[in-house]
């Protein structure tokens, strides 16, 4: 291990007898300068050599530094510097036979001229090299300057003794003051080769300053960062020591308690979580009020709570994506039958995630009638992704703090269903369920779905604001899925946020299936039953759903499954049968006599009677519409709770009657003498829309012409004034209730052809379409016998 040179005053003899042939001895990684003292280990055979032939002549030898940055086992002479310094050894110890321990000290600078001998060591012919020099103001310019710096080295490093910088202030020899700070400062074995080479004494002060402002501008650096960290540790230091101090006051007066290991759990817990900025910072701000806040205090248990919020929200915590389409679909295939439309958007939502995992989650909406499998869908759609779901009812919310949370200066304040949600789920891109989103209300406490605007808006929800937590929250990652019977109460800027998907309802055919695979085997186990102790047979599935119930849905069908399930149960408890099976023939046994009667052919049968479709939130339905005539003086009457539009187009109806009597083939003058009264029957519930103009028209002339219209027609659509025929919506919906009711033949606009495209084919292939333009084609379809049938 070597040391770095100390300088000492040379001995005169030895200076006097420098010979021109010396014995190299090579070193690594050091320099030896004139007047310095260095310590030195050697431990080559060859150089041990050396140096036990130059201790029994005159202890003169020659050192020269190696090129190489790693150590030699053998030197050549390419290998090593040709300038180098002549040393006198002061003395030798030695530790083992291939091991010496030297203190060298330099006498003088010399260049090798030739190499006389390499083995067993190298000798060589120098020319040493002598050093002039005059003081001048130039020189001794360098010299204060170059003192000065290096004195400032001394102070900066600990490691250097403060006499060094008085000894260097005292020299007056500007070549022994750059031989002294050259190798005492930290720089490089080349730097300090070329200071050894460099013989002109103010080129060589230049180049030793400069190494020295180098170094320097290294140190204050240094000595900077050292005072920055140290400044932060005294500050933990400091605050720890305060803490201890705050702790023993609250135990000396009898305050003691688990305050202090709840602050600092507190602190963990920020410190795992990885809050974003804003949050970590108002954590920390709620965790130095709470360290401060005595534990009686009511803002004490506030700050608790908000800080419990603040940490088990999932800022960070991500469930992964299953990214195996194959799986997924698989998964909502075995959940749920049909639905085809809303299963193939999932897919198309996972594959392109797939491909891109930054994608931002969708908001879809479920729009259809009750019981069609909206919500249920939503847990197979978090099943299929793999991931977390949260559901929440927004019917009759009222309050627009339900979404955001309320302010912490409430009492009782929490934050909004949103947030509570997503705590609940333990993640932040959970499948999120906004349920019976077109029922949601407002008042004088606010407007839920104005605060949901934010929520369902993926270029906004990444910094949605709870007013609770005050700091915002990334929603980007949720796939939020509403759902809803009608979509004209969802205010327009809300509904424009949303993707809508439409439910209609299921055909004949699917509500078989899905009785069989699902409904039957559900309410079997919930009311105790074994596979073998019931079974129904496919006319009785088929028997329960035309005659029991008619709805979009299958809530009504799973519960009179389920009224026949108890039947049996209550039958096989009593032990007064052991199995039952349900035929057609033994549904009224359970459910009682057919609720559903087909009455369609015995209210068609006279003229003024027409078979409409209608749209209500709870699917498709057939609308029956009655016109009859009277004496009277041309006083239209209307009955059946219509809304106003349904009136005008009653109106509308006439006036087209009126204007082309004659081409309908009745009097023209027959308003004049007869009072008409337009009914359509449930009058208990209301009904508005202008897709019964079409129907109303046919009604009116049915009942004036004595033509009745077909037993298996219905037909829907709006009229003008002209006698032209206008597109309506809920198309599919009407179809289905159509083929659910047993209809052959439908009449509707023209411009609603393209919409038989999403009515399943079974149901297309069972029922005839025509497709009108014209009043007149209308008319002409429907009408076409003669009094009674």
């Amino acid at each position: 291990m070597t040391k770095k040179p100390q300088p000492e005053k040379p001995e005169t003899s030895a200076t006097d007898k420098i010979p021109e042939i010396l014995p190299i001895l090579p070193l690594y990684d050091i320099v030896l300068f004139p007047k310095m003292v260095l310590p030195l280990m050697v431990m080559q055979k060859e150089s041990i050599q050396l140096i036990d032939e130059a201790m029994s002549k005159n202890r003169i030898i020659g050192t020269a530094a190696s090129r190489s940055d790693e150590p030699q086992s053998e030197y050549k002479t390419g290998d090593l510097y040709n300038f180098g310094t002549a040393a006198v050894i002061l003395k030798m110890a030695k530790v083992d036979e291939d091991k010496a321990q030297l203190l060298l000290q330099g006498i003088g600078r010399f260049k090798i001229k030739k190499y006389t001998r390499k083995n067993p060591y190298f000798l060589a012919q120098v020319q040493h090299l002598a050093i002039p020099w005059e003081k001048d103001k130039e020189l001794e310019g360098l010299m204060a300057n170059l003192v000065n710096q290096y004195q400032k080295i001394v102070q900066l490093s600990p490691g250097m003794p403060p006499e060094i910088g008085a000894m260097a202030k005292s020299l007056d020899e500007p070549d022994t003051l750059t031989d002294m700070v050259t190798s005492t400062i930290n720089s490089t074995t080349k730097e300090k080769q070329e200071i050894l080479e460099t013989l002109d004494i103010h080129e060589r002060l230049k180049k030793v300053t400069k190494l020295v402002n180098y170094q320097l501008e290294i140190l204050e650096i240094g000595n900077k960062i050292q005072s920055e960290v140290k400044g932060g540790m005294d500050k933990q230091q400091r605050d720890y020591y305060l803490r201890q101090q705050l702790k023993a006051i609250r135990d000396e007066l009898g305050e003691t308690d688990d305050t202090s290991v709840e602050i600092e759990e507190y602190r963990k817990k920020i410190v795992e979580k990885k809050l974003p900025e804003a949050a970590a910072k108002e954590a920390e701000r709620e965790v130095n009020r709470l360290s401060r806040m005595h534990p009686s205090s009511a803002e004490y248990t506030v700050a608790m709570t908000y800080l419990d919020w603040l940490t088990e929200i999932p800022w960070n915590e991500s469930t992964p994506d299953n990214n195996d389409l194959d799986k997924a679909q698989k998964i909502l295939d075995t959940d749920h039958f049909g639905l085809e439309k809303a299963k193939k958007r999932i897919l198309e939502y996972l594959a392109v995630r797939k491909l891109n995992p930054e994608l931002k989650g969708p908001i879809l909406c479920f729009a259809g009638p009750p019981g069609t499998g909206k919500t249920s869908l939503g847990h197979s759609i978090a099943r299929a992704l793999g991931r977390k779901f949260i559901r929440i009812a927004l019917g009759g919310i009222r309050d627009e703090a339900e979404i955001r949370g309320h302010r912490r200066t409430y009492v009782g304040a929490l934050p909004g269903r949103i947030i509570q949600g997503i705590r609940r789920a333990g993640s932040n891109n959970p499948v999120f369920m906004l349920d019976e989103i077109d029922k949601v209300g407002s008042d004088f406490r606010g407007d839920p779905s104005s605060a949901l605007l934010e929520v369902l808006d993926p270029e906004q929800n990444f910094s949605f604001a709870d007013h609770y937590l005050d700091v915002p929250f990334d929603l980007s990652k949720v796939m939020f899925i509403t759902t809803a019977n009608i979509l004209d109460t969802i205010p327009p800027a809300l509904r424009d946020r949303m993707e809508v998907l439409r439910l209609a309802g299921y055909t004949l055919e699917e509500k078989i299936k899905i009785a069989t695979k699902y409904l039957i085997p559900r309410q079997r186990t919930a009311n105790g039953l074994k596979a073998g102790q019931i079974t129904f047979t496919k006319a009785a599935v088929k028997q329960i759903i035309t005659g029991y119930t008619r709805e979009a849905g299958l809530r009504n069908l799973e519960r009179e499954i389920a009224n026949i399930c108890r039947g049996v149960a209550s039958g096989v408890a009593r032990e007064e049968i052991a199995s039952a099976k349900i035929d057609a023939s033994n549904v009224a046994e359970y459910l009682g006599p057919v609720r559903a009667t087909d009455e369609m052919k015995q209210r068609v049968a006279t003229p003024g009677v027409v078979m409409g479709l209608a749209w209500t939130e709870a699917g498709g339905d057939i609308l029956f519409i009655e016109a009859t005539a009277m004496k009277g003086n041309g006083k239209l009457t209307m009955t059946g709770q219509l809304g106003d539009v349904m009136k005008e187009s009653a109106t509308a109806a006439l006036s087209y009657i009126r204007t082309n009597a004659k081409k309908i083939g009745i009097a023209e003058d027959f308003f004049q003498k007869k009072d008409i009264h337009i009914h359509i029957p449930a009058g208990a519930i209301p009904k508005d829309g202008p897709s019964a103009g079409v129907t109303m028209l046919t009604a009116l002339a049915s009942l004036l012409t004595g033509k009745t219209t077909s037993k298996d027609l219905a037909m829907t659509g709006e009229i003008t004034l002209r006698g032209q025929v206008l597109p309506v919506g809920g198309i599919k919906e009407k179809v289905l209730a159509a083929h659910r009711a047993g209809i052959k033949t439908i009449i509707m606009p023209k411009w609603n052809e393209k919409d038989l495209e999403d009515i399943p084919a079974n149901v297309k292939k069972a029922i005839t379409f025509h497709f009108a333009e014209t009043m007149q084609d209308v008319l002409n379809r429907a009408l076409k016998k003669t009094g009674r049938s």
